[in-house]
């Protein structure tokens, strides 16, 4: 059995399998703010640091900051989206981490989603969200009807973080880690029924949508 492990944006997953010889969960944990000085590292390091902990997942952190996708859906796909395409389509299962601007989420991850389509589909999400009073939660809401409409199944229960600056030390670790590591774990049960659920589905019968 190989080590648990986590990849890093470029990187590829694993191949090693958990406990009882099962193939790892491969969960793309994707990035989605992309702005200047964004709080969203010290979130997905958070997040992912608990997610590899984990002996039956296997991540890829996707950070759209780095990944400079075209705005333009226009035009023929760059190298850009070349790139980050076989990364969606690898993985078994998405986490995305997002803040929420003006009661919705970022333009940033509204390009990623529709620069593709197969890639999300027949796949379970879950979200991480952030922001102030809401947490992100309108963000993740209008998530959930964007990724019905490609045919990939959102998970039931969140991690939000509610006025968010307060919510980590200076250090990056969550002033009162309980609640959000409960939270996490729930989710990512519930992310690896799904996925293992629907990995085994289309194996035996590919998804016809």
């Amino acid at each position: 059995m190989s080590d648990t492990r986590r990849t890093t944006t470029g990187e590829r997953f694993g191949t090693g399998r958990g406990e009882g010889g099962e193939e790892r969960l491969k969960v793309a944990v994707v990035v989605a703010s992309t702005r200047e000085g964004r709080f969203a590292p010290t979130i997905a390091d958070w997040f992912t640091g608990l997610a590899a902990q984990r002996p039956d997942v296997d991540v890829d952190v996707v950070d759209l900051a780095e990944a400079r996708l075209p705005d333009a859906l226009s035009r023929q796909p760059g190298p850009e989206v070349g790139a980050l395409s076989p990364r969606l389509e690898a993985a078994d299962a998405f986490v995305v981490i997002t803040p929420e601007y003006n009661h919705s989420f970022p333009a940033s991850l509204k390009t990623a989603i529709d620069w593709h389509y197969t890639q999300w589909r027949a796949k379970p999400v879950g979200f991480v969200s952030y922001g102030g009073l809401s947490g992100g939660l309108r963000a993740v809401e209008h998530l959930r009807q964007v990724f019905a409409e490609l045919h990939a199944v959102t998970v039931r229960d969140t991690v939000s973080f509610h006025g968010v600056w307060d919510c980590f030390d200076a250090s990056g670790e969550p002033t009162d880690p309980t609640g959000p590591e409960t939270a996490a774990k729930t989710m990512l049960d519930q992310l690896g029924w799904w996925g293992r659920t629907l990995r085994d589905g289309k194996t035996a019968r590919p998804y016809a949508a």
